[in-house]
C-alpha cells in the first residue's frame, strides 16, 4: 500500500487516497468473490437503481429509514477490513458495516452524503477506473467542485470535513466496476444500535 497520493495537502481536509491498496492478485480474487456474491438492485424510496448491492453488519433502508442488523461480514472480507481500518486509524471491529456494489456500464451514483448513522468511510475500487466528484455549497447557488480519480485497486478515506460538509458522487461510465465500502458507526449509529 502506498502513502496518501495527495501528500501533505489533500484537496479537501479529511480526504485520503491510496493507490495499489490491494495487489493485482488480490483484486482478481476479490472480483471473483464479488461476481459470486448475491447482489440485488439498489432500492431508494420506491425506485430501483442501476447498481447492485449487498450489505453486511448493518443495513440502512432508504424506503423507511430503518437501521437494522444484517448478516455478519463474511470471513473473506475480514483481512481487507483490517487493512481499511488501519488506513482510517481504527480498530478492525469498528468497521462493522460493509457494502458491496457492482456498477454495470451506465451505472453511477448521484450526489449524496453517507447516512448520519455512519462516521468514517473507506472505499476500495476494483475493476474499471472512475472519477469521484465532490461538491460543497459556496455562495448562493454556486458550488465548489473537485474531481478525484479512483484508479483500480485504490482506496479512499472520507473523514472529518470531506465526510460531513461535502457531497460526493460517481458519474455513469462505460465499463464494469466494483467497490467494497467499510463504514464505522457514528455516535447516532451507536445509540440506535444499543437501543435494539
Amino acid at each position: 500500500m502506498t502513502a496518501d497520493l495527495f501528500g501533505t495537502a489533500p484537496p479537501i481536509p479529511g480526504l485520503c487516497l491510496c493507490e495499489e491498496f490491494v495487489t493485482a492478485a488480490e483484486e482478481a480474487e476479490l472480483l471473483a468473490r464479488l461476481e459470486a456474491a448475491k447482489l440485488t438492485p439498489f432500492q431508494f424510496q420506491g425506485f430501483e437503481g442501476k447498481r447492485l448491492t449487498r450489505s453486511y453488519g448493518w443495513r440502512y433502508d432508504f424506503s423507511d429509514r430503518s437501521f437494522t442488523l444484517a448478516e455478519p461480514l463474511p470471513e473473506w472480507l475480514l483481512p481487507l477490513r483490517a487493512r481499511a481500518a488501519a488506513l482510517a486509524g481504527l480498530a478492525a471491529d469498528e468497521f462493522n458495516h460493509a457494502l458491496l456494489i457492482r456498477y454495470d456500464p451506465g451505472a453511477g451514483i448521484g450526489w449524496h452524503k453517507d447516512r448520519p448513522v455512519f462516521e468514517q468511510v473507506v472505499g476500495i475500487s476494483l475493476g474499471a477506473p472512475t472519477n469521484m466528484t465532490f461538491r460543497k455549497r459556496a455562495v448562493g447557488r454556486t458550488f465548489r467542485r473537485i474531481k478525484v480519480s479512483l484508479p483500480p485497486r485504490s482506496a479512499y478515506l472520507l473523514s472529518g470535513e470531506v465526510r460531513h460538509q461535502w457531497e460526493h458522487g460517481i458519474a455513469a461510465h462505460d465499463a464494469l466496476r466494483f467497490s467494497i465500502t467499510f463504514r464505522s458507526l457514528s455516535e447516532m449509529g451507536k445509540a440506535r444500535a444499543e437501543s435494539r
